[in-house]
């Protein structure tokens, strides 16, 4: 599903005050993942909903009081970001994350078919033609890209996840309620790289901004069936660690726009 992230124009008829029209039009757009590398200025606010600069100044006062801005001098305004944490070592669920933050996990997808793709086979413990079921979505988070994931699974396996709506559904809930499999280990490897031209674009990602680059084999006992390539902004995750007399853990974290 994508969102627009155009200014889209007030009702003047509306008994609304301006302000309070600007507001729900700037969290819209907020959602949708406009901003992401620079809030914009009063004055272009201004000009793009043609409103008095008092208006303006109104709406975001509001933002700044939610704690969706944050303004500093000689910074400008910034979209604050809020983290999601989850666990790593452990096989954990990007939709569950965000669903439990209050927040609506969409995904828009590019492909859910049938390949062969020689390096995921291989991954799988498969022959190099194998044939796959591949699903490739952007993750969103309140309609804002949080990440670009592919995942294969054997074609045996991922044949039954073909009617299956992943725009608003989970991988591993599907896969236990109609394949009743569950994943239950894996290993992953998670990189820094810098972004190409069309992954910035895709995701949103903001200029000079880099990303983490996932690897992960998931299997049930010692079978791998989900070999899965992500992509995630790395000013929207971060990784963190705990320790205690008890031992030490690593984590990571998620955030969103708002």
């Amino acid at each position: 599903m994508t969102r627009s992230t155009t200014p889209a124009p007030l009702d003047r008829t509306s008994p609304l005050p301006l302000w309070a029209q600007l507001l729900d039009e700037l969290r819209r757009r907020l959602r949708a993942g406009a901003f992401g590398e620079a809030f914009p200025g009063e004055l272009e606010l201004v000009t793009d909903y043609g409103v008095s600069r008092h208006t303006v100044r109104e709406a975001l006062r509001r933002l700044r009081d939610e704690g969706v801005l944050d303004s500093s001098r000689g910074r400008g305004t910034r979209v604050r970001r809020t983290a999601i944490e989850q666990p790593l070592g452990s096989i954990y669920s990007l939709f569950r994350q965000v669903e439990s933050q209050g927040m609506t996990q969409e995904s828009i997808v590019l492909d859910q078919g049938r390949v062969e793709n020689s390096d995921a086979a291989t991954a799988l413990g498969l022959a190099e033609d194998a044939e796959l079921f591949h699903l490739e979505r952007i993750r969103c988070a309140d309609g804002a890209p949080l990440a670009h994931d592919q995942v294969w699974l054997p074609w045996e396996l991922g044949s039954a996840l073909m009617e299956a709506d992943f725009t608003h559904a989970a991988l591993y809930d599907e896969l236990a309620t109609r394949c009743a499999v569950r994943i239950t280990q894996g290993r992953e490897q998670i990189s820094a790289v810098v972004p190409t031209p069309a992954q910035r674009t895709q995701l949103a990602v903001p200029r000079g901004s880099a990303c983490f680059a996932i690897e992960r084999t998931g299997s049930t006992t010692r079978t791998p069936v989900e070999h899965r390539r992500s992509l995630i902004r790395a000013d929207v995750f971060s990784l963190l660690a705990e320790w205690s007399p008890r031992g030490y853990s690593l984590n990571s974290a998620t955030s969103r726009h708002g």
